[in-house]
């Protein structure tokens, strides 16, 4: 079995180091002539973490990631809502990771390129096309300036190519752009003390105005600010390499002042600011049309909320490679689909009602003003029911994570 995957990011790369482990044949076509560490910080949840820790990547993570302590989440005033152990700190075999998404790329990139040969990794060569039949796929491969770069036929076709992906375009060339929920994101990354345990990752705020901010390396805090806009002439096309503009954003944020952490001296403290919209999509009713899928964002591109990205994406390969190993690619591809299209269709719905992060805005609700007493605002059990359904949907909570470290690794 020869697996052709459409895209080198997370999933893609993943993907490939999972396929193979399982014994199948990959090569990987990544559009981008050379591949450099782009982007800003993201977390690994510890479900993901034990994907990983399986391809034998976690001693290169641990050596250029921050391994997280703890999430809080807190109201605008710093007030402190929620406290939640990360990884081994809450007695998981596996650290949950805050890394530099292109940090995390390369250290995907070296393993592939030194398991698979650099030959499997086919920079410049973005997916134009594909056809199949009963017995093989066959796509095609332009450079930028869409001139030929290879024909390739194989047995599968992954479109691992993002929210853009031209796989999932021509299953679904009338879907239209990604939906925009009115939120903006600035991002960037300050040189700046550690806070709290030096290792803790804070959400504050609510929806229509939210600070992120944790370490990625030593010094290195990643932030976010989301903006409730609702301003159509501020949404451009996706790139996580716009530059941001900090009159757009800064103003709203001059008095968050915690006292651990000034958020305004932060803002300014960075070296450079993006600015990307909160998009999604529709969920899907199928990923898998004979030999071709789909897999992370071109699957299921999903708001940021819950740090599930790319933790969803590594689900995916190791879902993919632990079907494909069994043959029949036709049917090991529809059994995929149903292993992860649910559970991910309920994660996209979930974080459009804010998911997770909804406690937040029941606080700003109930306690515009800040609180003394937070069981009279959000009542533990309240809470506990909030943190426990969305931890089981995303396999973030204990339980579930214990039961995947008991199945053996495709």
């Amino acid at each position: 079995m020869h697996v052709i995957i459409a895209g080198g990011g997370i999933g893609g790369l993943t993907a490939a180091l999972c396929l193979h482990r399982a014994g199948i044949e990959v090569t990987v076509y990544e559009q981008a002539r050379e591949m450099r560490a782009l982007g800003l910080g993201i977390n690994v949840q510890a479900g993901a973490v034990r994907v990983l820790s399986a391809l034998g990547l976690e001693p290169a993570l641990s050596a250029r990631a921050i391994e997280t302590r703890e999430l809080i989440y807190m109201n605008r005033h710093g007030q402190e809502i929620w406290r939640d152990p990360r990884g081994r700190f809450a007695d998981l075999p596996w650290p949950q990771f805050s890394i530099h998404r292109g940090e995390l790329q390369l250290v995907l990139l070296q393993a592939v390129v030194e398991r698979l040969g650099k030959d499997r990794v086919r920079t410049g060569s973005r997916l134009l096309s594909f056809t199949q039949d009963a017995d093989n796929v066959q796509a095609r491969f332009v450079d930028a300036n869409d001139n030929p770069v290879e024909t390739v036929t194989a047995d599968i076709l992954i479109g691992a190519d993002g929210i853009h992906s031209t796989v999932r375009g021509n299953f679904h060339p009338n879907e239209g752009p990604p939906k925009w929920n009115g939120v903006i994101m600035w991002r960037g990354i300050t040189l700046a003390k550690p806070f709290l345990s030096g290792a803790s990752m804070v959400w504050a705020g609510h929806s229509s105005q939210k600070f992120v901010c944790y370490p990625i390396g030593p010094n290195q805090l990643n932030w976010i600010c989301d903006l409730k806009v609702n301003d159509p002439t501020m949404l451009k096309r996706e790139d996580w390499n716009r530059p941001g503009n900090l009159a757009d954003f800064l103003p709203r944020y001059e008095d968050w002042r915690f006292p651990f952490l000034n958020v305004p001296e932060i803002i300014r403290g960075a070296s450079a600011i993006h600015e990307f919209p909160m998009v999604d999509r529709d969920p899907l009713p199928a990923w898998s049309h004979g030999r071709v899928s789909l897999l992370g964002d071109a699957a299921h591109p999903m708001y940021p909320i819950g740090s599930n990205g790319a933790s969803q994406s590594i689900f995916d390969a190791e879902a993919l490679a632990e079907e494909l190993r069994q043959g029949d690619p036709v049917a090991a591809l529809k059994r995929y689909e149903q292993r992860r299209l649910p559970s991910t269709a309920r994660i996209i719905e979930s974080n459009r009602r804010q998911g997770i992060d909804v406690m937040m805005d029941i606080v700003e609700q109930r306690a515009p003003d800040g609180f003394t007493d937070l069981e009279k605002i959000l009542p533990q059990a309240e809470l506990d029911s909030i943190v426990a359904d969305y931890k089981r949907l995303a396999l973030q909570d204990k339980e579930s994570l214990l039961r995947l470290a008991a199945m053996p690794a495709s």
